[in-house]
């Protein structure tokens, strides 16, 4: 029989699970925040959680707890949405846990089991933050960090982050493949593998660093090509969203989730990074690359698409947004999933035509303080112009 606290806590976890969300009153005209998140911690099964036999657990204690549950790849497939979801244990581990739902705005339900990686990297510790690529070779790719420590230095803390490659047909059985090798890069995070072949091969976005936290040397995203998925290495990186000083990519800036391709070009959302008096700060910004160059920046929006809001703003690692996934479907909707403060997913939606009309159109940054407020009293002007007109 089981402990009568167990009924207590699964009818929570079910009301939880059944809650319908709401958009929220949060408007910018650009996309749709949604009221509650998609995924918690309380969203993880009781069943990863706590051992059921009163015998074994007479107090009903959590023996493998979970402390958060954030940065989530996303995809949909035959009509449903699956999150691949990076969970943290209350060890700090993470992990990789799918999700399921049949409208993308809730009813969230992980899968009887979480991932379980092949062991191929003994070093390995950590991993987390798979970004979902359906490939044009039949294949969906999952690209994540890979982390290890860093026994060059006597420092518990030092860690190496390397791109750990995964690839399935149905998010049940994954092959493990050898973690991307870039040459000129000591250090890779927040890799991306692009939909389609370039150039008949492989082409990844990257985020070259010279050490664990800080870029260094590192200009901004690169773009790289792999001829062999089997032996991933990339000799040479160009620069694509390029760091700049005075904006949210000043620090450091990465490739966020997979881009979808439009008739003006892929739409890349990726997340910038600034150094403030409270730490660093992260936001989420989009761009647009060349269908035929997708290496090459045609549009660049100024500022952030979208910043942590009220409660968004409180967790683990405050004042954070962070994206490694959205769906853009055949419809044309578009789900953006993001964490807020490494400790809970949420989602915005618009739709894909909303987008490209913001990224296309959207003045971009002046990098000047004078010339910022010159455009902004260009577009009060013809405003104030306007209103006249209709007057």
């Amino acid at each position: 029989m089981f402990n009568k606290k167990y009924y207590i806590e699964n009818e929570k976890y079910e009301a939880l699970i059944n809650r319908k969300n709401v958009k929220s009153n949060i408007y910018n005209g650009i996309y749709d925040r949604w009221e509650y998140p998609v995924l918690t911690r309380e969203h993880i099964p009781l069943t990863w959680k706590y051992d059921l036999n009163p015998k074994t657990n007479p107090f009903f204690m959590e023996r493998l707890g979970v402390n958060a549950v954030f940065n989530s790849g996303a995809i949909e497939l035959n009509g449903k949405f699956y999150l691949v979801a990076r969970i943290e244990g209350n060890d700090r581990k993470s992990f990789f846990g799918i999700a399921e739902s049949d409208n993308g705005v809730d009813g969230f339900r992980f899968w009887d089991y979480p991932i379980l990686l092949d062991d191929t990297c003994p070093e390995e510790t950590n991993v987390y933050d798979m970004r979902l690529t359906k490939h044009e070779d039949g294949y969906i790719y999952g690209v994540f960090c890979s982390e290890s420590k860093d026994t060059t230095v006597n420092d518990l803390s030092a860690a190496v982050a390397a791109a750990g490659i995964v690839r399935t047909k149905d998010l049940k059985k994954w092959e493990r493949l050898p973690n991307l090798k870039t040459l000129r890069s000591p250090q890779q995070r927040n890799v991306v593998l692009h939909p389609e072949f370039v150039d008949g091969q492989y082409a990844f976005y990257t985020r070259p660093m010279d050490d664990f936290i800080d870029t260094g040397s590192g200009g901004g995203i690169g773009f790289g090509l792999c001829k062999d998925i089997m032996n991933p290495v990339i000799d040479e990186e160009t620069m694509t969203s390029r760091r700049k000083y005075h904006t949210i990519t000043e620090a450091k800036n990465g490739a966020g989730a997979v881009p979808f391709k439009t008739d003006k070009g892929y739409i890349h959302i990726a997340h910038g990074v600034r150094n403030t008096a409270a730490g660093l700060r992260y936001v989420i910004y989009a761009f647009a690359t060349a269908l035929d160059k997708p290496w090459e920046v045609i549009a660049e929006p100024s500022g952030f698409l979208i910043v942590p809001r009220l409660e968004e703003r409180i967790g683990d690692v405050s004042n954070v947004v962070f994206t490694n996934g959205a769906i853009a479907r055949d419809n044309g909707e578009l789900y953006i999933y993001y964490a807020s403060s490494d400790t809970r997913l949420h989602v915005a939606t618009t739709t894909i035509e909303k987008i490209i009309d913001y990224v296309f159109n959207t003045p971009e940054d002046p990098l000047r303080s004078v010339e910022c407020v010159a455009q902004r009293c260009e577009l009060i002007r013809k405003n104030l112009e306007y209103i006249n007109e209709q007057r």
